[in-house]
């Protein structure tokens, strides 16, 4: 329930702060007074648009806080989701704005996105005012009555996250299936450019070694010149170097009997003189491999040019890149061949699935008819009394394809006089039967519901005499269960009331402010007298005010 209400710098609220009492509570008040405002503060509460025109002093900022009392109200799992502290006892809304346009948002004095102060708010209390009345004409706000009142509500949540398995399902497959499409419109291109990498059968570093073999093929002579250069300087029949290492080696050998530090000397020769000669085996062997092969040659820079065409039409600089190019066309076109049967296996999910939320929404239908007939008993058993005798109600049921409702469509047709036919609201009822259907809803769904706090803003417009005491009636018998606060002109209305609360402009030296305070009996007493009278406040109207609320 709504238990405090600060309101500072908001319109002509300066500084305003009301406690509320569980039961009925009435406010009243001049027209112009400030009602209206302080309903649309309390709106910020449950996550409404701000206005920056609404702010009364540009120097600081707008700040509407609401304290509710939560006990009782298994609450807890919402809090936690949305990773707010919860006591299980008392909750603490809180907007502020700014000057310049920005809003924060508290609950608990934790920061919080106005969805999440919206999905709280909406278990805490419903606003409903003469605007709110239009939402009776409206299929969406038709169906959601009767869901809010379906005695399994678990059915409901269930169909929820399963169709959002199935829509998530949907657009997977439809996804794959344009992929797929998109694919296919590519899969000639990829398999040529694939057929045209395998012919050549690379493999990794051919290019280089290729490119080293035709050097050495386009070079032969020269190479082979060199070669015999060397092997001349090794091992020529003139001065070699080989001769001349092993004359050194002799040479220290017969040194070391003078000096031990030259045998080291000779040993170190022996070593180069292996090494030469290997390098001289070596050579040689060159020279004897080293055959000139025009054909190969041929061959070879053919291989080559195959191989740079490619790499100059795929835009890559090595036989690795184009091998890491086949590898991708190999794989996509994998794709291609497996994404038939990815997409007739996801198809038979999502036909699974279809047959799975296809069977949670008939069961909801079910429910719905039978939420249907008691809405229609209650609602007539509850609107009669309100001069609505004659009132014949039916709810039409149609089918829809599957949507986020199921597939359930409905339409209220009502008959307010004898002989008329049923027709939608909006083509046969006035203002003020409109406000009595609502306010028999509102009651419906409250005891539903278990909201804690429903709040009624002039919803006894366009009626009077026993009318408005019957609607008062209905109210106080709703407060016996949550807590009701109404705004009204009607003294018949007002009397019902268990607190009740005046909402009045008071002046300062330079400003206007609205303030509000809840009266005593006495209070009260001239309050209702006036609302009978007007502003002469007689003692008949007295003694009559003091007869209704004696009445109460």
């Amino acid at each position: 329930m709504l238990k405090t209400l600060k309101i500072s710098n908001f319109a002509i609220i300066d500084n305003l702060e009301i406690s509320f009492e569980k039961g009925f509570s009435i406010i009243t008040g001049e027209t112009g007074a400030g009602k209206s405002i302080m309903m649309g503060a309390l709106s910020l509460i449950l996550g409404g648009k701000a206005d920056l025109k609404a702010i009364r002093h540009t120097d600081r900022k707008s700040v509407i806080e609401a304290t509710f009392g939560i006990e009782e109200y298994g609450l807890k799992p919402l809090f936690e989701a949305c990773d707010i502290d919860y006591d299980g006892e008392e909750c603490i809304m809180r907007r502020e704005i700014a000057a310049s346009g920005r809003t924060r948002a508290f609950i608990n004095d934790t920061p919080v996105t106005l969805q999440a102060m919206r999905e709280i708010t909406m278990h805490l209390v419903d606003i409903h005012s003469q605007h709110s009345n239009l939402l009776l004409s409206q299929p969406d706000y038709q169906l959601g009555i009767l869901d809010s009142i379906i005695a399994d509500k678990a059915v409901k949540e269930r169909y929820a996250t399963e169709y959002g398995r199935y829509t998530t399902l949907c657009s997977r497959l439809s996804h794959l299936k344009a992929e797929n499409r998109r694919r296919k419109e590519e899969e000639d291109y990829l398999r040529f450019q694939l057929d045209r990498l395998q012919e050549l059968k690379l493999t990794e570093g051919e290019d280089v070694e290729l490119e080293n073999e035709e050097r050495t093929l386009s070079n032969v002579a020269e190479i082979k010149e060199a070669l015999w250069e060397a092997g001349e300087l090794l091992s020529g029949e003139s001065r070699s170097v080989i001769a001349d290492v092993q004359q050194m080696r002799q040479r220290m050998s017969r040194t070391a009997e003078l000096y031990a530090d030259a045998g080291e000397i000779a040993e170190r020769m022996e070593s180069i003189l292996i090494e030469l000669k290997d390098i001289d085996r070596t050579v040689a062997a060159m020279q004897g491999n080293l055959v000139d092969n025009p054909e190969e040659l041929a061959r070879v820079q053919e291989r080559l040019n195959a191989i740079y065409a490619l790499e100059t039409k795929h835009k890559v600089g090595s036989v690795d890149e184009l091998l890491a190019l086949q590898h991708s066309y190999e794989a996509q076109l994998t794709e291609i061949d497996d994404s038939d049967e990815e997409i007739a296996a996801l198809e038979a999910m999502v036909k699974e699935q279809h047959a799975v939320v296809m069977a949670l929404a008939e069961q909801m239908h079910a429910m719905r008819e039978e939420a249907a007939g008691t809405f229609c008993r209650e609602l007539l058993r509850e609107a009669m009394p309100l001069g609505m005798k004659n009132l014949q109600f039916e709810i039409k049921f149609s089918r829809v394809p599957l949507c986020a409702a199921g597939v359930d469509a409905v339409e209220f047709l009502f008959s307010f006089n004898k002989q008329q036919a049923l027709m939608p609201v909006a083509s046969s009822a006035s203002g003020g039967e409109i406000s009595r259907l609502m306010l028999c809803v509102k009651s419906i769904i409250a005891r539903s519901m278990k909201l804690p706090t429903i709040i009624f803003d002039e919803v006894d417009t366009g009626v009077s005499g026993d009318i408005a005491n019957r609607m008062g009636e209905l109210m106080r018998d709703m407060a016996r269960g949550i807590q009701v606060i109404t705004i009204t002109h009607l003294p018949q209305v007002a009397v019902k009331g268990e607190n009740h609360y005046k909402v009045f402009k008071q002046d300062s030296a330079d400003a206007t402010f609205t303030s509000i305070k809840r009266l005593d009996d006495g209070e009260r007493v001239r309050e209702i007298a006036g609302m009978l009278s007007g502003e002469a406040i007689d003692e008949a109207a007295l003694n009559n005010a003091k007869s209704l609320l004696g009445k109460r």
